[in-house]
């Protein structure tokens, strides 16, 4: 065996030749960052001599696409009246969520095809450009337009980054690095909505995109070194999936279509809903592998499950601060604690599935991650009892979060287990749109259900109360649909 950073060289039996040629094949193989000796690697951890760069570059990024994601957020309400397009707020999110999601898809064709360099390098210069053109812009239009190209870069980067994991680091480290991937999210959380805030409020929402455009740049650059180490298409892997672009493109405008429709409230919308509806059916299968839809056992179920987990926690976490304000009185402050508790909970989860000692089956660290998000569930609906101390609905939010990281974490883990090397891309593009489109579709149908229950006019405290009730009860059951279908992420032999 020849080693080099990043691959591992070896002779093949002299019977398997390279087309044309006359002596041994070479088979070029991603199994870890270091050989000639993967053992002391996996001792040392993900901040070994061997991976620590990668480690850093990694975690670097997922750190400011998370503190982006939260500063964003607490910008957005004074930026968008000030550009004169409250009419079109949700758009602001939308157009991120839309071309994201056309760009995981051709973010793991790249991969597959040409390996993860590209894509990494296209969606860094793609969500720069989209945070300076968001941070510039002097009318609504404008600024929609960077954030849909942030949305590109966004898309582009994460699925190169999936890819990047499933080829550098051996099977037994991933668990600890997908660990650290969710712990970047803690700080960001914390911190992200205050220095927005102090940003918004003592100079300008414009510093929140242009004072993070030039350093989104220093991770990428350290990371890309051990890119260029695993890039390349893996020879003798399985034929990547082609031709899903145009899948993709009807998914995002289906989607984009639908987000449309539920601004309105006529004729139209329902016109312009069942377009969307007809072009999320057609195309929205043809992104996932075959199955996912029926949750045939192994690679499939394993997609559909990160959609669930996504569905049932979004779905609530959009409304648990609403709640807490509109039901118990809280500060919008306050009430944003429930969500830094969240992180901290799902942070502490997944480096919990990392562990060395933690010895549980991959499906059963999936379905105790669901029935604690679906009990966490349950719990928020206390917060509707006043003689409930709020504290306790902030705790079990906490411990349903940790359920998330424990299995959100171990999908990922099971998602390279059961993928062919030449598939990492497409399969890792699959559990995006997966978690995206369950994302979308629950917390949609949850505003759907809060506006039919509100209208115009505030709705008696009774029947808001039934209101949340409902909508709790739908994001409980899918937790629970999530239960069951864990134990078909196996795999059974005959």
């Amino acid at each position: 065996m020849v080693s080099v950073p990043g691959v591992s060289w070896v002779l093949t039996a002299p019977s398997v030749r390279t087309p044309g040629s006359g002596g041994p094949c070479v088979e070029r193989r991603y199994d870890s960052l270091v050989t000639p000796e993967p053992g002391r690697a996996i001792a040392q951890g993900v901040l070994g001599p061997a991976h620590r760069r990668l480690s850093i570059g990694i975690v670097s990024t997922v750190v400011f696409i998370a503190f982006e994601s939260m500063a964003v957020a607490t910008a957005m309400p004074t930026a968008v009246p000030e550009l004169d397009g409250l009419e079109l707020y949700a758009f602001a999110f939308s157009s991120f969520f839309t071309t994201s999601l056309f760009a995981m898809v051709v973010s793991g064709e790249l991969c597959d095809r040409r390996g993860p360099r590209l894509p990494l390098v296209l969606g860094t210069a793609s969500f720069t450009v989209g945070l300076l053109l968001a941070g510039s812009a002097q009318s609504m239009l404008p600024f929609l337009a960077g954030r849909a190209t942030q949305g590109l870069g966004g898309g582009l980067v994460i699925v190169a980054l999936y890819v990047v994991v499933g080829r550098a680091y051996p099977e037994a480290m991933r668990p600890k690095i997908f660990a650290a991937m969710s712990a970047a999210w803690v700080v960001p959380s914390i911190v992200g909505p205050l220095v927005a805030g102090v940003l918004t409020d003592e100079l300008s929402w414009r510093w929140v995109f242009l004072g993070i455009a030039p350093l989104v740049l220093v991770p990428v650059l350290l990371a890309l070194p051990s890119a260029r180490a695993v890039d390349g298409p893996p020879p003798g892997g399985a034929a990547p999936r082609a031709g899903r672009k145009r899948y993709a493109l009807a998914t995002a405008v289906g989607m984009g279509l639908l987000q449309y429709a539920g601004s309105r409230a006529d004729l139209i919308a329902l016109g312009v809903a069942a377009v969307a509806l007809v072009l999320l059916a057609f195309s929205v299968p043809k992104l996932l592998p075959p199955g996912t839809i029926v949750l045939r056992r192994g690679l499939p179920t394993v997609v559909a499950m990160r959609g669930i987990l996504a569905g049932a926690f979004f779905g609530t976490e959009a409304f648990l601060p609403l709640l807490l304000v509109s039901e118990r009185g809280l500060s919008s402050t306050l009430a944003g604690l429930s969500l830094t508790g969240g992180a901290l909970g799902w942070a502490s989860g997944s480096w919990y599935q990392g562990r060395t000692k933690t010895v549980a089956p991959r499906y059963l660290l999936v379905r105790v991650g669901c029935l604690l998000v679906g009990g966490a569930i349950c719990a928020v609906s206390l917060a509707l009892i006043p003689s409930v101390p709020v504290a306790v609905v902030m705790l079990a939010w906490t411990v349903g979060a940790f359920g998330m990281g424990m299995s959100m974490a171990s999908v990922s883990v099971l998602l390279f287990q059961l993928s062919p090397v030449g598939e990492h891309g497409a399969n890792s593009a699959a559990l995006q749109v997966s978690d995206a489109l369950f994302s979308a579709t629950f917390v949609g149908l949850a505003g759907t259900i809060f506006g039919s229950g509100h209208g115009e006019t505030a709705a008696p405290t009774g029947v808001a109360d039934w209101i949340y009730l409902v909508i709790l009860a739908v994001m409980v059951g899918l937790a629970l649909v999530g239960a069951w279908a864990a134990g078909r992420v196996r795999v059974t032999t005959a």
